[in-house]
């Protein structure tokens, strides 16, 4: 798997304590974009997944995964991969991708939907520098959504996550 980084206890991409993992790569190039050296799908380094699933036992705090980039659905079966051990964990999956929810499904491609089925959450769309604002929790712009994939493929709409949702572990205080 090619990655750009790891954080080992972020608190900004999700609830709680979570390891989050850039992955290298991204096709979107958003403008304002707060990860830019994570666009070329050259750089950053190759990892083994079974490296980074290793990395999810050295802090007995962290209580998620966040997929970010770069963009995960462009090494979706890796992803998915880290993810089912992840959930194998106890552990929640958030996933940011520059694609909308109905684009990823529209895509009708296993990998993409194998990535999609195992993320708790799914922040969608590509960052809009015109929509950014720092008071929003999880997100850069007002155009993404917090989507509870689950829920959302059981409805056929979209339903979204809320401070108060139970995947939180603990209420999510206002911005």
């Amino acid at each position: 798997m090619r990655i750009a980084n790891t954080v080992n206890d972020s608190i900004v991409d999700g609830p709680g304590l979570r390891l989050t993992v850039f992955t290298q790569g991204c096709p979107h190039h958003c403008p304002g974009c707060h990860n830019p050296d994570t666009h070329d799908f050259q750089g950053g380094r190759e990892v083994p997944v079974e490296e980074l699933m290793a990395l999810m036992g050295k802090n007995p705090l962290v209580e998620g995964l966040t997929l970010s980039g770069g963009e995960p659905f462009a090494q979706a079966a890796d992803c998915a991969k880290l993810a089912r051990a992840a959930h194998a964990a106890g552990w929640t999956v958030w996933t940011y991708s520059g694609y909308t929810f109905e684009a990823i499904l529209a895509k009708n491609d296993p990998a993409w939907r194998a990535l999609l089925e195992q993320t708790d959450v799914l922040v969608d769309g590509p960052f809009l520098e015109q929509e950014k604002s720092y008071e929003l929790r999880f997100r850069g712009s007002r155009n993404q959504r917090l989507i509870r994939v689950k829920e959302s493929l059981a409805q056929g709409r979209v339903v979204l996550w809320t401070r108060e949702d139970p995947l939180a572990k603990f209420t999510v205080p206002e911005s």
